[in-house]
């Protein structure tokens, strides 16, 4: 049996069943990158979305298809759940489980290199995900849709005059103070949980911002998102971590390849 390509893949916020999932993409992702252990890192459905309006095209299928493919084929996939797909929090008392896949609030994985990690989504670091403010939440998805939207138009006028994807979200992120503010109240709020409960780092999503990096003795390490960015954290074989970063405009390409971060910490 030829081995995986990886010890350990990260995704989150695939946001299934909203139009600003880059399904075709993880697809074509998945298609060439396999792994011993899948972490779905929370919200790969978007029930938010879903409870609003119906949207489920084939290529959304398509992706459970991959996953339950490889899960099939020997993968140990771990579902980890998150506050779009918070509406599965209510089966766990009954060991909610897709045929092989697990599905958790939280995981601890080990690493090759020796160390314990905490795998959560990360909408318990959230202070807007409080009861008295989680209207404050919805509110921001509604303009994140926006966004979303505007961005979808944007890139498709880039890709005609053969400009590669671009994310004006992310990009919004970067230049706003309160939304630089938010991540780095978010990281610290990670790590000091972490500090607190002998973990030597955390994988989470949420936040759509992937990060690798030291805070304090922590490793915080955040896997992005495939709505945005098209992201992916990796575990090597030997003991290395690494951001990959997909060309939604890639997947026309016969053997799409992901381009991996400059970023990368070895064991």
């Amino acid at each position: 049996m030829t081995r995986p390509d990886y010890r350990a893949i990260f995704i989150s916020d695939v946001h299934l069943g909203s139009a600003g999932c880059q399904a075709d993409a993880l697809c074509a992702f998945m298609k060439s990158h396999t792994s011993e252990q899948l972490y779905l890192v929370g919200d790969i459905i978007d029930g938010w979305r879903l409870r609003k309006k119906w949207y489920w095209p084939q290529a959304h299928t398509n992706v459970i298809r991959r996953i339950l493919t490889a899960a099939k084929r020997g993968t140990e996939v771990t579902y980890i759940i998150g506050n779009h797909d918070e509406f599965l929090r209510a089966f766990l008392q009954f060991r909610l489980a897709f045929g092989d896949i697990k599905v958790k609030n939280r995981a601890t994985h080990e690493g090759e290199d020796g160390k314990r990690y905490l795998v959560v989504h990360g909408d318990m670091f959230d202070g807007m995900m409080r009861a008295d403010r989680k209207w404050i939440m919805h509110l921001g998805d509604h303009a994140y849709n926006f966004l979303l939207w505007a961005n979808t138009k944007l890139n498709a006028v880039r890709r005609r005059m053969g400009m590669p994807y671009w994310s004006l979200s992310q990009a919004l992120k970067k230049r706003t103070k309160r939304a630089l503010n938010h991540i780095h109240n978010f990281e610290g709020h990670v790590a000091d949980y972490c500090r607190r409960k002998d973990f030597d780092g955390a994988i989470c999503g949420h936040i759509h911002v992937a990060e690798m990096r030291e805070i304090d003795g922590i490793t915080y390490m955040n896997d992005g998102d495939w709505v945005e960015s098209c992201t992916a954290l990796v575990e090597h074989h030997d003991g290395g971590w690494e951001l990959l970063h997909f060309q939604p405009h890639d997947v026309k390409a016969p053997e799409p390849v992901a381009e991996a971060a400059k970023m990368r910490v070895v064991a």
